[in-house]
């Protein structure tokens, strides 16, 4: 075998090597410089980081070497490592970013999922970073807005308190999390640092994340909105009017009133309320909340999670929990979400006929 053609093989074993943050093949992404192959085996492949300090670094040469030996012929490896140019990154941003202000509009493919409550402190959050797992778990490509940007909670439920978005030029690359991208404004502030803002920066935060953010091709994304009906439901409802909203009530009878409001909001902004999800279910909140919130918004319960200290637990841990009888019905959740589908009416496919 030639040296080209081993040279040749090397190129299609590193199609195997995937950025981590980015999420795609580097050969993709114009990471892959100069391959060369000695007649004693010797390979040598250059390797362009998109930036300097990428945190995903080690991680991109350990695979890129064992890409690289997987290849018949090869006896050792050398990777040489360099950074992208700034021309070299202009071009790799403006591949990827195409246009990023419609890239969860209207007429995207990806499904948009809206998680509120009219209240707070009725397990929002956990419930809803345990249900992107349970999506992701399913081979879906998942991304994950902390929308509750004063009381952010989702980087400590996933275990990724403390990380920081990698930022390309304008472009900032999500954290991962038990295979979700994931942001929040938690990862923009030092420590436990109190966010005070009026709505006009809040909806320019939201906007923010919904286009300089890479998320990528993505199936699901879910939205962890803050409790109530103030500026942030409002802006989402703007920024996202094709959004499927998810009502999260406790089975208190006296919540149902409350958790109908922030039905009523995604309504008066054109978004679909999905149905009902009773959290907490247990003898210490009483019951019929989340059927009684059903039967003013006109939807189905789609599930009952009942009150789980483990659930709590983990997520105070930054764990996900599998085998409770809480993680089970939002595993559940995650089959009935997906068994419903999104409707193609009204989008635009990109077909045309000749």
């Amino acid at each position: 075998m030639s040296d080209a053609e081993i040279a040749n093989r090397i190129h299609l074993a590193l199609r195997k090597v995937i950025d981590p943050e980015i999420r795609r093949p580097i050969t993709e992404l114009g990471m892959v410089g100069g391959v060369s192959v000695t007649d004693t085996g010797v390979a040598t492949v250059g390797i362009k980081l998109t930036i300097v300090g990428c945190p995903a670094a080690d991680t991109i040469e350990r695979d890129v070497r064992e890409a690289v030996l997987s290849v018949a012929g090869i006896e050792t490896a050398s990777i040489t490592v360099t950074v992208m140019t700034p021309a070299e990154r202009a071009e790799l941003t403006s591949r990827l970013k195409g246009n990023r202000t419609q890239q969860f509009g209207p007429d995207s493919l990806t499904r948009v999922i809206a998680v509120t409550s009219g209240k707070g402190g009725v397990g929002k959050s956990t419930l809803t970073a345990n249900l992107a797992v349970a999506l992701a778990a399913r081979g879906l490509r998942v991304g994950l807005i902390d929308a509750d940007v004063f009381g952010f909670s989702i980087p400590g439920i996933l275990g990724i308190a403390g990380a920081k978005p990698t930022r390309v030029d304008d472009m900032i690359l999500p954290p991962v999390a038990h295979g979700v991208k994931v942001i929040s404004i938690g990862m923009f502030t030092d420590g436990n640092t109190a966010v005070s803002w009026r709505g006009p920066m809040l909806h320019r935060t939201i906007q923010q994340f919904l286009t300089d953010v890479y998320f990528g091709d993505l199936d699901v994304l879910l939205l962890d909105l803050p409790p109530g009906t103030g500026d942030v439901a409002i802006s989402i409802g703007q920024l996202l009017p094709q959004a499927e909203v998810l009502v999260v009530t406790t089975p208190q009878k006296a919540a149902a009133e409350v958790a109908e409001r922030s039905g009523i909001v995604a309504r008066q902004t054109g978004q679909t309320v999905a149905g009902v999800v009773e959290n907490m279910v247990g003898d210490l909140f009483g019951s019929g909340g989340g059927d009684e919130v059903a039967r003013r918004l006109d939807v189905p319960v789609l599930a009952r999670v009942p009150i789980s200290v483990p659930l709590r637990e983990a997520g105070d841990a930054g764990l996900i929990v599998t085998d409770d009888p809480a993680a089970t019905a939002i595993s559940d959740l995650a089959d009935t979400l997906v068994s419903m589908g999104r409707g193609l009416a009204g989008r635009k496919l990109g077909l045309s006929l000749k």
